[in-house]
């Protein structure tokens, strides 16, 4: 944990670097298909000291992020028993991993929205969609609008409120993602069964 700790304040150091454009763009690349830090660490103190790029600080998390998720499905589908297994050892998901997929049968486009808006390890998911094997095309464009909506959301919240609006974020961002995730679940399940 005291490792986890050292890399967590190293990423938070670069928001400060001249290159953190670049650090911001690795860490939500990485974050996608390995890397333990979310990249919100950068990019929230990075929209706060340029609030007129927040929402291209958002464009490069969104971007990145989905070039790792395509990263993290090839690891799932072409090299799971070689490099995916130790990914998903790592953060101990190994036990998630089988009974996870009967639910990602049925419900394999919600899963990988709300990995990508919530703070589920989105890492597992798309490793998951490459073992699966969910439609690539599908993945890249679901990819899009979960990561697309958390990112934006958050520098558009900053841009207009923000040093107020990050104390909500950091207290609780956890649990009001989770929260929307479950009303839009329960959207679709209403819609689908009514």
């Amino acid at each position: 944990m005291n490792s986890l700790k050292r890399l967590y304040n190293w990423t938070l150091d670069k928001a400060n670097h001249k290159n953190a454009k670049w650090y911001l763009s690795l860490t939500s690349f990485a974050e996608s298909s390995f890397f333990p830090i979310p990249p919100d660490i950068l990019l929230i103190p990075m929209a706060l000291a340029s609030k007129t790029k927040a929402i291209f600080f958002a464009f490069i998390c969104t971007f990145s992020s989905v070039l790792g998720g395509i990263l993290g499905y090839a690891i799932g589908y072409y090299f799971y028993n070689t490099i995916g297994i130790y990914i998903v050892e790592f953060y101990h998901l190994e036990n998630s991993f089988s009974i996870f997929e009967n639910y990602y049968n049925e419900f394999g486009m919600l899963i990988v929205l709300g990995a990508g808006i919530t703070p589920f390890p989105y890492k597992f998911i798309t490793i998951a969609s490459g073992v699966f094997g969910l439609n690539i095309f599908l993945f890249i464009f679901v990819s899009i609008i979960g990561r697309g909506f958390r990112f934006y959301l958050i520098a558009i919240l900053l841009y207009f409120f923000g040093e107020k609006i990050k104390l909500i974020i950091d207290r609780y961002f956890n649990v009001l993602t989770i929260v929307f995730f479950i009303l839009l679940v329960g959207s679709v399940f209403i819609i689908r069964f009514l």
